[in-house]
């Protein structure tokens, strides 16, 4: 009886192409060295953003005394 395990297969985030994760794969999350460089390229010119609240300002007047 063989027990090996079926490889993990994920959808490239950029193209939705068949992706296997393994150590083999170099551009894991991505398909390809293009898909991998167009995500980067979104994050460069801030087309992905991670949500964050907006801070109070830091015036010293807003120090305890």
């Amino acid at each position: 009886m063989s027990t090996t395990a079926k490889p993990l297969v994920v959808a490239c985030p950029i193209c939705s192409h068949a992706v296997v994760w393994n150590v083999g794969n170099r551009w894991k999350p991505f398909c390809s060295e293009r898909c991998k460089m167009i995500d980067l390229g979104q994050w460069a010119t801030e087309s992905y953003r991670v949500p964050a609240e907006e801070q109070e300002s830091d015036d010293a007047s807003s120090l305890p005394q």
